[in-house]
């Protein structure tokens, strides 16, 4: 597919990573020539200098052979205008990053009459991905599939853990019946396990499950499974209002330490409900006065990833008991967070390039299927997709068991009609049925993808 991005920011470098890995046709968009040569040496891209919102810029970047526009630059009002003039001169797919909290009442209109194919907001996604981890607190990362009824949920097993130095097949009856443990990672390894794969103490486990069921499957565990009911968020940027505006909806008690004076004001105004504290969050003896220690979660998400890993490091260690959540955007940091024990790590960047990478596998999908959703898990190593089965699909009608799924495949979870199976051998998809399947495999397309000798 050939596709233009404009914009080689985190984001930008991000897409130009994933999607020439899938094999696209990349030619990128920068103004800093400086930047774009980094990106052209690193991938095999073509590059143009300029402005993205200049229609001759376009055309020298080959718009009107293009089959998708991607406008990831700083500036909200930009994105929106490559993507105006983008649809007149290509008539191509295009997509649009709009981080604005102003515009969130009128994305639909934006979207409808300029005719984007997709609007994403990377701190409104990262928002909301903070929330599900508030809600339920035990749990690393959670992602939702089939529009919120089903999860996939990660935790990390102790040596006091029901689970712990157990075969999967000797699982207690009552911990396993509608729940599947889907991924287990263990010392930089990344298994999808089988029957006979034994748990240790320090796996984090990937189970997958209805909301309710994974949520009674933490508490059989003996596993805070409710909310929380206080949180501390350092930064008060646009993450933080979204984040905010959720957990005060929830009930959560919100204090937000903010530097900047100006900023505090408008936040109060956006934010009645929450305590503003104008003040630099690294202040150990400010943290400490308003009252670090008691509050039941702590959220890092300043601009600086050093200052989120170290105020993490910080809190766990007076406040051990509190839900940490740090927000990074470099993800060359991973190896080293995986080894410091901060919690829950929040990629926005990573969130933003996995819906857009969702998006352009749908546009090469067939008729018979359509991918829904996707996530990239366990740094990239594994990859969880839903998938809506049309009419016509191989899968269609067959036991799992008899299935001949391609190695590295597992089938976590089926939606039918609204209702959430946790598959076994015997169980069925149905035409319309979405499918979640959890892979090593990449590049996955189509559901009838995981099947062998297609």
């Amino acid at each position: 597919m050939q596709i233009l991005i404009v914009g080689c920011g985190n984001v930008g470098q991000t897409l130009v990573q994933q999607l020439s890995k899938e094999g696209h046709n990349i030619t990128v968009i920068e103004e800093k020539s400086a930047v774009l040569q980094s990106v052209v040496n690193s991938y095999d891209v073509m590059g143009v200098v300029g402005n993205g919102a200049s229609y001759s810029i376009m055309k020298d970047a080959g718009i009107d052979k293009a089959e998708l526009m991607i406008a990831v630059t700083d500036s909200d009002e930009l994105n929106l205008l490559c993507c105006l003039i983008a649809k007149k001169a290509g008539n191509c797919h295009t997509i649009a990053r709009v981080r604005n909290p102003i515009y969130k009442k009128e994305i639909s209109f934006i979207k409808e009459e300029l005719g984007l194919s997709m609007v994403i907001n990377p701190e409104e996604t990262a928002a909301n991905e903070a929330e599900r981890l508030l809600k339920l607190p035990s749990a690393t990362k959670i992602e939702t599939f089939a529009r919120g009824r089903a999860e996939l949920v990660k935790l990390v097993i102790d040596e006091n853990s029901r689970l712990c130095d157990k075969a999967l097949k000797d699982i207690p009856p009552d911990l396993k019946k509608h729940v599947l443990i889907s991924v287990v990672s263990r010392d930089n390894q990344v298994y999808i396990p089988d029957g006979n794969f034994i748990i240790r103490a320090g796996d984090e486990v990937t189970i997958c499950g209805s909301s309710k069921n994974t949520i009674n499957f933490f508490k059989k565990l003996g596993l805070p499974a409710a909310k929380v009911h206080s949180t501390m968020i350092i930064g008060g940027g646009e993450t933080a209002v979204y984040l905010a505006e959720h957990l005060i909806a929830l009930g959560i008690k919100v204090i937000i330490f903010e530097r900047d004076l100006g900023r505090c004001k408008e936040l109060s105004d956006l934010l009645p409900q929450a305590l503003i504290i104008y003040g630099d969050g690294t202040d150990k003896d400010m943290l400490l006065e308003e009252g670090v220690t008691r509050v039941e979660s702590f959220v890092a998400l300043t601009n600086l990833d050093e200052e989120n890993i170290m105020l993490s490091m910080y809190v766990k260690s007076i406040n051990p008991k509190a839900k940490l959540i740090t927000k990074v955007h470099r993800v060359n940091y991973g190896d080293i967070i995986g080894s410091l024990n901060i919690g829950s790590v929040i990629y926005p960047k990573n969130i933003t390039a996995d819906r857009i990478v969702q998006f352009v596998r749908g546009m090469s999908a067939t008729k018979n299927s359509n991918i829904e959703t996707l996530y990239r898990l366990n740094d990239d190593r594994v990859e969880a997709l839903e998938f809506i089965v049309r009419t016509g699909s191989p899968v269609i009608g067959t036991p799992l068991a008899k299935l001949n799924l391609k190695k590295g495949i597992l089938i976590a979870c089926i939606n039918h009609n609204g209702e959430i199976i946790s598959p076994s051998g015997d169980t069925v998809i149905k035409d319309k049925d979405s499918v979640i399947v959890v892979t090593t495999l990449t590049g996955l397309k189509d559901i009838s993808d995981i099947l062998e000798n297609r």
